[in-house]
């Protein structure tokens, strides 16, 4: 348990249900001064529940906060939350995409008016950019609308550390680094650690497993709406902290589907793709059943050459995309999830060609269909005619993958899609991407994640919109990957 006798807050007998489920029963936590708390467990652990009612942005059914150990009272919201102290980064971004960078920390920082505010709103937050993010790219005076998704993290988090009329005590980070590249995501992590040593506090949740353990001074880990581990993170390992989760690492399939895709020839190519900045004629080139990896730096070009894929198919003549094409976006509440639908809509609305008799939407066999989905890939509902915001952000995600394996595509391309997934939702649907690839289907795999790599036949890294390296799984290490992403033009 907590050892410093501080506590910067601290919460008592939390509960909380929606309807008939419960998200929380009886949980207590706290954080202390000076201390990094990593707080870890699979989608609907009930990990955002208690993040939202220490953000004010929830009421407990039950249960007691307590701010510097003052009681908070039954009206304990985002106002007296944010005059305390505690800020809070949640992992769907609450950016305003129509307004500046600068704008939108007006927003969160109601001190910030009179004249000249927008000036002085732009010198904080950029001065915060750069403390955190060096080289970060990023002007106050750009619509967020217009940044990249990694870039509207930067901002948010930017934002929630500066400082005005109220201090920064605590600071919740919701999957701070799901949306950063690894260089980013060192960066906000040194940057805790800065923040933690000099005084402030930190609640960091992640499903890579490594930040929390190098980062944390303690982890709490979650399930089923309960606390089941409480220890300084030195007694954990990555072997022991899945262990308290509840799942096991299986790499057979991996070994296995290594073995079955040694040898491909020309016959079996289902795509052949050469990015458009590219100044020579290096192609992406995938096999039917390969899993492909596309790697790099966010922001070059990665996710372009996913959507020029996907705008080829079957209408291309420069490049081959043989067969059905569906794509799993990561940044599912812009590009993914349909909010107003429920989790069977959501799940059938790229296969509704198949499902219609006589013009008409067969709703039987749609019902069947996410049903079917739901069990194979485990979303957690009790009923799939519920709204898709029903559920955690990680079984959305599995939605989005049930979407286009539930599909008729034969190539499925993934645009970083498992970020802010758990570890073990995570191993299910590596399971399910292999098993579909052994079956015949290709997939092309834009991740941020290094260790996702791993799952890959082959990576090819990006720099500046072009493929600079072609790594075998076999050959295939960060250290590989950093050096192409940093490396000035040329191939590896």
């Amino acid at each position: 348990m907590l050892q410093a006798t501080e506590k910067i807050v601290s919460l008592s007998g939390m509960t909380k249900s929606f309807g008939a489920v419960r998200a929380l029963a009886n949980v207590d936590l706290a954080v202390g001064v000076g201390e990094c708390l990593g707080l870890v467990g699979h989608n609907g652990a009930g990990k955002s529940t208690l993040i939202n009612l220490l953000a004010g942005t929830l009421p407990p059914d039950a249960g007691e906060i307590r701010v510097n150990d003052i009681a908070q009272a039954a009206d304990y919201g985002v106002r007296r939350a944010n005059a305390q102290g505690i800020r809070c980064v949640f992992q769907e971004l609450s950016l305003c995409p129509n307004l500046s960078v600068a704008e939108n920390t007006r927003v969160y920082h109601k001190s910030l008016r009179g004249w000249g505010w927008r000036r002085g709103a732009a010198d904080l937050v950029r001065q915060r950019l750069d403390e955190i993010f060096p080289g970060h790219g990023i002007s106050p005076h750009a619509t967020v609308g217009d940044l990249a998704i990694g870039q509207r993290q930067m901002v948010e988090i930017a934002r929630a550390f500066t400082v005005t009329d109220n201090p920064t005590r605590l600071v919740v980070l919701d999957e701070p680094t799901s949306s950063l590249d690894a260089v980013a995501g060192a960066q906000l992590l040194r940057y805790v650690r800065k923040f933690v040593t000099e005084g402030g506090s930190c609640l960091l949740t992640s499903h890579l497993l490594g930040d929390i353990l190098d980062y944390c001074d303690r982890i709490v880990v979650m399930k089923d709406g309960g606390v089941v581990a409480d220890r300084p993170a030195i007694e954990f390992d990555r072997a022991s902290l899945v262990a308290a989760m509840g799942n096991v690492v299986s790499e057979a399939r991996i070994k296995a589907h290594e073995r079955a895709t040694a040898q491909r020839g020309e016959a079996s190519v289902v795509v052949r793709a050469v990015p458009k900045q590219q100044a020579d004629q290096t192609a992406l080139v995938a096999h039917k059943g390969e899993i492909i990896g596309l790697a790099g730096l966010a922001g070059h070009g990665q996710t372009r050459l996913l959507l020029h894929i996907y705008d080829a198919a079957d209408r291309s003549a420069d490049m081959i995309v043989a067969g059905p094409v569906a794509l799993i976006a990561g940044d599912r509440q812009n590009d993914g999830v349909l909010h107003l639908w429920s989790i069977a809509r959501n799940i059938s609305v790229r296969s509704l060609h198949t499902l219609a008799k006589t013009g008409l939407i067969d709703s039987a066999a749609e019902s069947a269909l996410a049903n079917q989905w739901r069990e194979r890939i485990r979303i957690r509902t009790p009923s799939v005619d519920n709204n898709i915001l029903s559920l955690s952000g990680g079984n959305q995600q599995k939605v989005l993958f049930a979407r286009a394996l539930g599909s008729d595509a034969g190539i499925i391309l993934m645009d970083d899609p498992m970020r802010g997934v758990d570890v073990g939702t995570k191993l299910e649907v590596y399971e399910l991407i292999r098993a579909e690839a052994e079956a015949g289907r290709t997939f092309i795999w834009y991740t941020t994640e290094i260790e996702e790599l791993n799952n890959c036949d082959h990576v090819y890294v990006m720099r500046d919109g072009q493929i600079v390296a072609d790594i075998a799984r076999g050959d295939l290490t960060e250290e590989k990957v950093l050096q192409a992403s940093f490396r000035e033009g040329g191939q590896a």
